[in-house]
């Protein structure tokens, strides 16, 4: 069977979104906002790309096929950018703190859009899948580190797309698609002020995070091996979490983001069934 390549997505039409916003100076800390027709308020999804953490691997232009989607279904989107770790700026704290950002932003153009943040859904894909169980987290941050906000939005519900939520794991497996490396520049290097990169970084170390999630992941994956997902779903669920793994057989990682797939048909139902708990 054959698989979506990156080529088969970026290469077709591209949707566009009805609205920009800068959240900083950095070309990078934008935010596009995708607005259903009609009178709001509307609903809100949360979303975050993937690519590695690496801006020159992927921006937020990556989740337009599926932000558009989500449009057509009377859907709003915020779609958020950060600097990624090859970037100035990015990596620790700065990928973090801009997705943080990013994110808080909305409470501010929430009403200017006529967005609905009574109830916000967060949709990440591969290593945005992290970022958004991470923003779904940042209340469980000690109040010690330097990603600690005092007043964080709230996620109510995250759908992750492929996500590599335990990034010690990533760390450990040479067999992902983004290699071990980025791990590395992503969290910083030890200090003896700092001795544990993880404590404020990955996943399962801020378990249980609260806010129920649903796993999506096909079991072709050969950029996020599907074990990943059994691996934290085993965790999140002893710590406490209410999570579902959403297994899609003969799918690969594009697929999880392209608007005709099987795969998305079930996140789009599983963001829409979110949204109105």
């Amino acid at each position: 069977m054959t698989y979506l390549t990156w080529p088969d997505l970026t290469g077709r039409p591209r949707p566009e979104p009805d609205a920009t916003v800068a959240y900083g100076p950095d070309r990078m800390q934008k935010v596009d906002v995708w607005l259903p027709q009609g009178r709001g308020p509307f609903s809100t999804v949360l979303m975050v790309h993937g690519g590695c953490w690496t801006t020159s691997i992927a921006d937020r232009k990556l989740m337009n096929w599926i932000a558009g989607d989500l449009r057509d279904h009377g859907m709003a989107v915020w779609n958020i950018d950060y600097r990624g770790v090859d970037r100035d700026g990015g990596g620790y704290p700065g990928t973090f703190l801009d997705a943080g950002a990013a994110a808080d932003r909305l409470r501010l153009d929430a009403a200017g859009f006529d967005l609905d943040t009574r109830r916000i859904v967060a949709v990440g894909h591969s290593a945005g899948g992290h970022l958004a169980l991470w923003l779904a987290a940042r209340p469980k941050l000690p109040a010690s580190s330097p990603l600690a906000a005092p007043d964080p939005i709230r996620i109510d519900h995250v759908i992750a797309l492929g996500a590599l939520p335990d990034l010690e794991l990533t760390a450990a497996r040479p067999d992902n698609g983004c290699g071990v490396e980025v791990i590395g520049e992503l969290v910083g290097a030890p200090t003896a002020a700092r001795p544990d990169v993880y404590a404020d970084t990955s996943i399962p170390r801020l378990l249980p995070i609260g806010v129920p999630h649903d796993l999506v992941n096909g079991n072709q994956d050969r950029i996020v091996p599907f074990d990943f997902a059994t691996r934290y779903l085993d965790n999140a669920r002893r710590a406490g979490d209410q999570v579902s793994l959403n297994a899609v057989d003969r799918t690969g990682h594009v697929e999880l983001i392209a608007p005709e797939s099987r795969a998305w048909a079930l996140a789009r139902g599983l963001i829409e069934a979110a949204l109105r708990r």
